[in-house]
Order: structure tokens, then sequence, then C-alpha cells
């Protein structure tokens, strides 16, 4: 006969998939564009103690975020995380990444200096995560949140970026355009000014592909 799946099972198999990308419950909600308390232990029980289940689109919706399929919600303890779905990442507080030894020639993470998340398996193995710090990127992000690059995923007009000129400054900024030559920055906040900068003067552009927000 087979077995029914509890409330509690449901509500583990979300907590343990935040958990395993180095997420909490409400980072997860954000994560997959929900309302931060989706998943909050208070939204679990109703007011007259009736029990409140995710919805099957809030579950889709956190699958997509974390590029998980539903096996990997492990319900019930079934089944483990499918294998390759997820590595450790390099992660690398944003303050260090203009400091020398944490990038290579190529813009690659190197080094002993980096800490690690799990996070689901992309296909650029030279990706890495970098964890904001301060508010000087407000409104977009926020101290804490973790933003995923990807040094294979070709930046277009409209992405969002890391850059590190030569000189060893590092930039979270917006491409508003880009040529063989030149690339032209669009600020995140409001209060920062624009750049625009020669190719030449570039260590590295690299897109951002996911943040924790």
């Amino acid at each position: 006969m087979a077995s029914i799946l509890t409330h509690s099972q449901v509500w583990e198999a979300i907590d343990a998939l935040a958990e395993r990308y180095g997420l909490s419950a409400s980072g997860l909600a954000k994560a997959a564009g929900l309302d931060p308390t989706t998943f909050n232990k208070s939204k679990r029980v109703g007011p007259d103690g009736r029990l409140r289940w995710p919805s099957t689109e809030s579950i889709s919706k956190i699958l997509q975020a974390t590029k998980s399929e539903v096996d990997d919600l492990n319900l019930g303890g079934r089944k483990g995380p499918k294998r390759g779905s997820a590595r450790h990442m390099p992660l690398l507080g944003f303050a260090q990444a203009g400091r020398e030894g944490f990038f290579d020639g190529s813009g690659f993470p190197t080094g002993s200096g980096w800490d690690e998340i799990p996070f689901p398996d992309i296909a650029d193995e030279h990706a890495y995560a970098l964890e904001i710090s301060g508010d000087a990127l407000l409104p977009l992000y926020r101290d804490g949140d973790r933003i995923v690059v990807s040094p294979a995923a070709a930046p277009r007009r409209g992405d969002r970026v890391v850059v590190k000129t030569v000189k060893g400054e590092v930039l979270v900024k917006q491409v508003s355009r880009l040529t063989a030559q030149r690339v032209e920055l669009k600020s995140l906040a409001s209060a920062q000014e624009e750049r625009g900068f020669a190719l030449t003067e570039l260590a590295f552009l690299h897109r951002i592909v996911w943040a924790s927000q």
C-alpha cells in the first residue's frame, strides 16, 4: 500500500531544500519570487489550528529557482538528492574580491581563501558566489545577499555583471552598452555614477546568473 505524505514531511522537505542551498526558508521564498513569509512556520498552521499546505505553484517555483527536480525534495525521506544536482561552489565576501590572490589571470576563482556553499550544478565549472556586505547596492542587493556569477555566460545589454578593473576595483553594475572595444555600465544604486571602460581596462566582466534575494 502506498504511503501518504504527511504535513510535516512536506514542510521538512522544503526546509531541507533551503538548507541544502545555503538559504533560510524565507530566503528560498525570495529566491523563487514569492512573498518572503510564504514558508514561515507561522504560515503552516492556521489561527483555527487547521494545517496549511504549500501550494503546488510555490513548490514549482522553488524547484525552478534552485534548478532542482521533484525527487530532490526528498519527500518522506524516500530518496536522496539527485546525483549531480548540487555541488560546492566557491564563496567569497564581496569586499575581498578586489584583493590579490583570489582570481587567476583568466578571472577564475583560485587560491585557498574561498569558502564554499552547496548550489545546484550549473554548466560553468568556474562559477562562483559573492556575499554582499553593506548597503552600497541597495535597493537591489542587501547586506548578506549572495550573487552567483558565471564567467562562461556571455554578458548582454541589460545584464547585471561583476566587473574587476586591472587596477583592482570591483563593481556590480548593469550593462547599458557593450561593443568589441568598450562597455558602458549603469548603476544599480541611484547614488552611484555610471561608468564606462575600454575592455582593455578590465581584468574581467562576469555575468550574474542568480541572486538570493
